[in-house]
């Protein structure tokens, strides 16, 4: 057995150990069915989906279905929480409205794009590996989770908290960073479809003030749900106000920038124009 591999058997168990101990911080004060906490139900579901799905997708060697499958799980997840929750109140529906217009927006975007591209050459030495495979899949189980557990811990309360104007505060946010991703993915769509970008890179629009806008909106729209959840929730639940800040190091120190800030290198380091454009434009942030 190969040294990856090894780490791999680690890596299972400590990914879910983490979901668990998000599970039992996030089930405090929160309803049950059938004597089981409601939120654990539904981290539990979050991962079952994953594993699921791992299995045929191991089978046929494809990543074809691993972006759908995250947004499929945030749907099901959202839908058991609000369903089955004892408070279904204004605060639990504008929560779930804004988890699912998101899901379905960026499931179908990245599914239509791996369908288009014919792969993700992300998985490319993974696929082979079973167990690292599965972790990747276990992976996106904690990342639905993590990203969820705010808004699932105000969604699976027996805690009764109206609206008032943190979710004004945190819907003003949503709005603004769930603007800033589509037009931003809209426009790197529109440019990759002209045959004579093919061999250069985006500049122009949102990408002329930052390298990732579209991850820029994607932290904006988490945080402003964090906030529409916050009054919602209390003492350990104020663990799942981590939601934000994983969405952050997710996206600019594991699996976003910094991929494609190195895929990107590896294709156009050395170029003028390119080194000109890093030096001058954001990483994240967008310069005014």
């Amino acid at each position: 057995m190969n040294k990856e591999n090894q780490n791999g058997l680690i890596l299972f168990p400590l990914l879910i150990l983490i979901g668990l101990g998000i599970a039992i911080a996030g089930s405090q004060s929160g309803t049950q069915v059938y004597g089981i906490p409601l939120f654990g139900l539904c981290v539990a579901f979050a991962f079952a989906i994953q594993w699921l799905v791992f299995i045929p997708s191991f089978l046929f060697q494809t990543e074809k279905f691993f972006d759908l499958t995250g947004s499929i799980t945030y749907i099901s997840v959202t839908l058991l929480a609000a369903f089955m929750g004892s408070v279904f109140n204004g605060r639990s529906i504008l929560l779930f409205i804004l988890v699912i217009i998101w899901a379905i927006r960026l499931g179908s975007y990245l599914f239509y794009r791996i369908h288009q591209v014919g792969k993700d050459d992300r998985f490319d030495q993974i696929k082979p590996s079973f167990i690292r495979f599965l972790n990747t899949w276990t992976l996106q189980g904690l990342w639905v989770t993590f990203t969820l557990s705010a808004a699932l811990a105000a969604m699976t309360t027996s805690i009764r908290k109206e609206l008032g104007l943190l979710s004004i505060i945190g819907l003003v946010f949503w709005i603004a960073g769930f603007g800033i991703e589509v037009i931003a993915d809209l426009q790197k769509s529109r440019f990759r479809a002209k045959p004579e970008n093919r061999d250069t890179f985006i500049q122009t629009g949102l990408w002329s003030r930052s390298r990732h806008p579209n991850y820029f909106g994607e932290i904006i729209l988490w945080i402003g749900v964090a906030v529409i959840a916050l009054p919602a929730i209390q003492g350990w639940q104020m663990l799942t106000l981590i939601s934000p800040v994983f969405v952050i190091l997710l996206l600019t120190q594991v699996s976003g920038i910094p991929m494609l800030e190195k895929k990107a290198d590896k294709k156009w380091g050395g170029r003028a124009d390119y080194e000109k454009y890093k030096m001058e434009t954001p990483v994240l942030i967008p310069r005014i």
